[in-house]
């Protein structure tokens, strides 16, 4: 039986793109540029709604828990910090007031949420570094476990990580990885750096089933989810959320909220412990499994491959158009057009075009998260002018060289 649990989250925001596209004068300053390429409006407006249903609630909520004695591990992009310094202090207020908990820790994430560890992996161990000295200056606390972009995690992600200077990272325990293995248990593939892997099945019962009418474990309760995740066979369950989870995913008439603040009890009567990532490693670290990483990259989204983000022609065409954009900023050697570069390689500009050529329920989640004003485009007119915004910033990088 497990007798800790680990409990994770991320909180992200996109900086979504303008469509349709918008042409670039040629000549153009980066301020006009970023005006072409991003809709804040639109940012915002989402920003605001997601406020509303989830961060002010389950901040609240969070925030409650800690003071009863959980131990919570969450993540921030810098993407998300943007938006929330620009619209709205009171809410960031609350999330330093949660961070500077001493049962909180932060985990450090890429910082635009982006896939440069697919491109450039010398620039990713920079980024991870600028990243956590921007977390550090913004909450006062210093993260040393890392969650990469959506739990990215290979062979060569795990030794930037390492190179980087954290003493952990985060990656989903799938079967197709771990083998034989179970993922309630701390694994290494290295000397340095230790991997806590997330119990997917365990997880998704609350990220993507609690509200799904149709599941066999409808309603969850929170007795029955305490019963599982002791009953979990291994040292610890390393759960992992999104924090739009709660309130936004599903919404707090769904009971949500009650479910978390009924779980602490639960698990105290069961008596499970909680820890925060880097209190795992240390606890277990004398125990920890060689796990041999693979090639391709894993990711906690879809079935756990990079065929989630990568999967149909789409996401193909804009992955090319995401390495041509980067190089062609390099040559440049302005560090302005490589940041807009690095802001037009966030994972979720494959994300959003998921559904594309494609059915089933990872489809429809894709489909969800795309922003209702571009449909109105058509799912053809989508993907024509979400080339054409990369398509631009290319062209426009000609005065630059």
């Amino acid at each position: 039986m497990a007798n800790d649990i680990v409990i994770y989250t991320v909180v992200h925001q996109p900086r979504r793109l303008k469509l349709p596209a918008q042409p670039i004068p040629r000549g153009a300053v980066v301020k006009d540029i970023e005006r072409c390429l991003f809709d804040e409006r639109m940012n915002e407006r989402y920003f605001h709604k997601v406020a509303k249903y989830c961060y002010y609630p389950a901040t609240e909520m969070f925030y409650e828990l800690v003071q009863q004695g959980i131990k919570l591990s969450i993540g921030f992009s810098v993407s998300f910090l943007r938006q929330l310094e620009n619209w709205d202090k009171q809410l960031m207020e609350l999330f330093k007031r949660l961070v500077a908990h001493p049962n909180v820790e932060l985990v450090g994430v890429e910082p635009y949420h982006s896939f440069i560890l697919l491109i450039d992996l010398p620039t990713f161990i920079k980024r991870m570094t600028w990243a956590r000295d921007y977390l550090e200056q913004f909450f006062g606390k210093r993260p040393v476990v890392t969650d990469t972009t959506e739990m990215c995690m290979s062979d060569s992600v795990y030794h930037a990580v390492d190179k980087a200077g954290f003493i952990g990272a985060v990656l989903d325990g799938r079967p197709w990885v771990l083998d034989w293995r179970d993922p309630t248990h701390l694994y290494h593939q290295g000397k340095n750096l230790q991997l806590l892997t997330r119990h997917h099945e365990l997880s998704d019962d609350v990220g993507y089933r609690f509200s799904n009418r149709n599941w066999s474990g409808f309603p969850l309760r929170a007795d029955a989810y305490a019963h599982w995740l002791r009953e979990a066979r291994g040292d610890f369950v390393f759960i992992g959320w999104d924090y739009e989870t709660f309130g936004e995913h599903h919404s707090a008439d769904t009971g949500i909220f009650h479910f978390m603040r009924r779980l602490p009890e639960e698990l105290a009567n069961r008596h499970m412990g909680f820890l925060t990532t880097s209190e795992a490693i240390a606890k277990y670290k004398d125990r920890s499994y060689y796990l041999p990483l693979p090639a391709y990259p894993s990711t906690w989204a879809g079935s756990g491959g990079m065929e989630f983000f990568l999967g149909n022609s789409a996401q193909q065409a804009i992955f090319q158009l995401m390495l041509h954009t980067y190089n062609k900023a390099k040559l440049t050697k302005s560090k302005e057009m490589v940041d807009l570069a690095l802001w037009l390689s966030q994972s979720d500009n494959l994300h959003l075009i998921q559904w594309f050529d494609r059915v089933g329920s990872e489809a429809e989640v894709s489909a969800y998260f795309t922003p209702r004003e571009w449909w109105e485009l058509g799912p053809y007119g989508i993907i024509w002018e979400q080339q054409q915004v990369y398509k631009n910033l290319i062209k426009a990088m000609d005065s630059y060289l």
